[in-house]
């Protein structure tokens, strides 16, 4: 077994497709992971900008929280309809452009990839800092751990569906245990003790009131919160991904991730003012996390703290792979459409999308590099572009409902008419919230996107019009092309090449690029190795042609000659036939010059109608 065999795993043949697709049990880990580890991010975003209010602040959260899960459950709800309407894959940018049109579409599907992108971005950094948290020497090191996260979830995503989905399975569980656990043994002391529970571990002390309550501040918090929804649309774009029935394999799932997801956020909004627990500035000595402190205060620092420290801190980190399991995906649907590189649409080794996994390892790595890998910098330009897609994809619903009718129309179109206007209203409240703070960036970046989009597919409809043909083949005017070789010197290399010139034309010219000693060998030798022998065998005797170069340079001079005969025979084609040494080992090409490809590089793209290039290899034995 190769290197690559054993870093990616085994080719996968087509026929294995079935094989790959999964169900609830890995699905839940491979689309689920950036919903649910959100409830160890979310709760404290919003909890973070009530600093100011002191204690007052915690008792906002519960409220605050009430109405996310409130519209968590319109937009499951709406998504579940998703799935029914789109058994095949049903992302917001399908929904958006078969029912609203290439311009939504475009829309939904910028503001996604931008979404994915960050989604990886803050899953890696968030996993990160807790580490730093709680080992404050490695902060130093933040943007490498950062790098090193990302190249193991590119590499494992690389393996295939099945493989993501073990590796994962194991931290996944691990950290719905020790969250569903905390929450199980806070609510029975909270409630044994009357609702005033005393914490194993005290919390920090709560910094002075320095703020009031506004509105202001909490459309703030929460639109901070609302981070705790992204990677809800996960499921519906990959349904394709589960094992028969799959859309109703694809509803289980996202049913037991919105469940779970809802427990979570409404138990730690409950029980943190309960513990008097607020959370503290991560840009200050002594930080610790929300999560962090809620389990010191519920079960104190024992091995349960610790486990789900470890779980938390691992899930956090790897949350980045519903990204990996959703853009290349997304990718995929764009490119179809002709507005993405065709690439996307190809299946690597293992039957993922790997252009896909590329393009968001590249994208990612070059978010977390521009930011430091700084969770705080990258948050207030996160959820835009969720938001934005889950308004189009809602509003796309609604009209697919009144276009297709039939038992219960009625009823789903209202459910995601209502799921639209919900997230629609949530779309500008964050917006506007976090707009100052980086959201602008987003905002730039989805018009961007869709020019880029709209270029490649502008791109891809001039190039079919210009080779689209419906009449029979031409078949006047066909004349031998007239042949060039390029050699530097008398070699089993140019034999072949020339051996392959005879089969193609009468008239060669074999091109020398003047060198001293070497082009008075060749030109001694030339009568005895190419003419005689051409001669006694009836074959037309090439031309050796040697070119001048006073500044020594080898490549233009052969390129200039091959111009030179395009004008002069403006009937017929010319052909060049470049001879290349073909080594048995890829670090032997470090030994040799790379003027072939220089030579094929220019004429290709010298905009010369008439010049073909073609490679003569001669391999070497190993």
């Amino acid at each position: 077994m190769n290197i690559v065999d054993t870093l990616f795993g085994r080719p996968l043949a087509t026929e294995e497709e079935k094989a790959e697709r999964i169900g609830p049990l890995k699905g839940i880990p491979i689309f689920g992971l950036d919903a649910l580890s959100s409830a160890a991010y979310g709760p404290e975003a919003a909890l973070t900008l009530l600093i100011p209010l002191g204690m007052a602040g915690a008792a906002y959260v519960w409220p605050i929280t009430i109405g996310i899960v409130i519209l968590l459950g319109i937009v499951y709800f709406s998504y579940r309809q998703t799935i029914s309407a789109y058994p095949l894959g049903g992302g917001s940018y399908t929904v958006a452009s078969e029912n609203l049109g290439e311009s939504a579409g475009l829309l939904a599907a910028a503001a996604l990839m931008i979404d994915y992108v960050l989604t990886a971005a803050v899953g890696i950094s968030a996993g990160v800092g807790a580490l730093v948290s709680a080992v404050p020497s490695l902060e130093s090191r933040t943007l490498w751990l950062c790098l090193a996260i990302l190249f193991v979830i590119t590499v494992v995503n690389l393996r295939g569906v099945q493989e993501t989905g073990g590796v994962f399975l194991l931290p996944t569980y691990i950290f719905i245990f020790c969250l569903l656990g905390l929450i199980a043994i806070g609510l029975v002391k909270t409630f044994a003790a009357g609702g005033h529970p005393v914490p194993v571990v005290m919390p920090p002390k709560l910094t002075a009131v320095t703020g009031t309550v506004g509105a202001w501040l909490l459309l703030r918090t929460f639109s901070s919160g609302c981070t705790a929804m992204t990677g809800v649309e996960a499921v519906s774009n990959g349904v394709m991904a589960f094992r028969e029935q799959t859309d109703k394999t694809a509803k289980l799932t996202l049913t037991i991730i919105i469940g779970i997801l809802m427990v979570m956020l409404l138990g730690i909004a409950f029980l943190v003012p309960a513990y008097g627990i607020a959370a503290t500035d991560p840009g200050v000595p002594g930080y610790q996390s929300v999560l962090s402190m809620l389990l010191a205060a519920v079960t104190g620092r024992g091995a349960f703290y610790w486990v789900s420290i470890v779980s938390i801190l691992i899930v956090l980190s790897l949350s980045a792979n519903t990204a990996f399991a959703d853009f290349p995906r997304l990718a995929r649907a764009i490119a179809q459409n002709g507005y993405l590189p065709h690439a996307f649409v190809i299946r690597g080794r293992r039957l993922v999308y790997a252009q896909g996994i590329y393009a968001l390892a590249a994208l990612t790595g070059l978010l977390l590099i521009i930011f430091g890998g700084i969770t705080d910098r990258l948050i207030p330009l996160y959820a835009v572009g969720a938001f934005l897609a889950f308004t189009l994809s809602q509003a796309g619903m609604v009209v697919h409902w009144k276009r297709h009718g039939g038992p219960g129309a009625r009823h789903s179109m209202v459910l995601n008419g209502l799921g639209a206007l919900a997230t629609g209203i949530t779309t500008a409240v964050v917006l506007v919230a976090k707009f100052v703070d980086g959201a602008w960036i987003t905002v730039l970046l989805i018009p961007a996107l869709i020019w880029m989009m709209r270029s490649v597919q502008s791109h891809y409809a001039r190039v079919a019009q210009e080779i689209r043909v419906a009449t029979p083949v031409h078949t006047g005017n066909l004349s031998e092309p007239v042949v060039l070789v390029p050699i530097d010197r008398w070699s089993l290399v140019a034999e072949q090449a020339l051996r392959f010139a005879w089969t193609l034309s009468k008239e060669i010219h074999v091109l020398h690029v003047a060198c001293g000693e070497k082009t008075d060998e060749l030109q001694r030798q030339w009568s005895n190795v190419v003419e005689q022998p051409a001669q006694a065998a009836g074959l037309p005797p090439p031309r050796l042609v040697v070119l001048t170069s006073p500044y020594r340079f080898i490549v233009k001079p052969i390129v200039d000659y091959a111009i030179q005969q395009q004008t002069a025979q403006p009937e017929r084609t010319i052909t060049m036939l470049i001879p290349e040494l073909v080594e048995s080992h890829w670090y032997h090409y470090l030994l040799h010059n790379n003027r072939p490809e220089a030579i094929r590089a220019l004429l290709l793209f010298n905009g010369n109608q008439r010049i073909t290039v073609a490679s003569i290899p001669y391999h070497l034995k190993a």
